[in-house]
């Protein structure tokens, strides 16, 4: 399984499920990232999640296909 890590800034306090996957490359737009979501391909710790612009926090995992998202703050390495 390819494993990505996202650093949250200090300025965001969470990033949305949609623009997350765009924003790892893993989609070409936020609308895709809809669609993707949608499709109920994506799971955010373990749980399957259909809300396209849920909030992701640092600590939460978020798996689509073979391809794990860690969602960090900046300059913490998560253990």
């Amino acid at each position: 399984m390819q494993s990505i890590d996202f650093d949250l800034d200090d300025r965001h306090e969470h990033v949305e499920l949609n623009q997350l996957l765009k924003l790892t490359g893993l989609c070409d737009s936020g609308g895709a990232g809809k669609a993707i979501v949608a499709s109920g391909a994506v799971y955010v710790d373990g749980q399957q999640e259909l809300r396209k612009t849920c909030k992701i926090h640092a600590g939460q995992v978020v798996e689509i296909d073979d391809v794990r998202i860690r969602v960090k703050r900046a300059g913490i390495t998560p253990a």
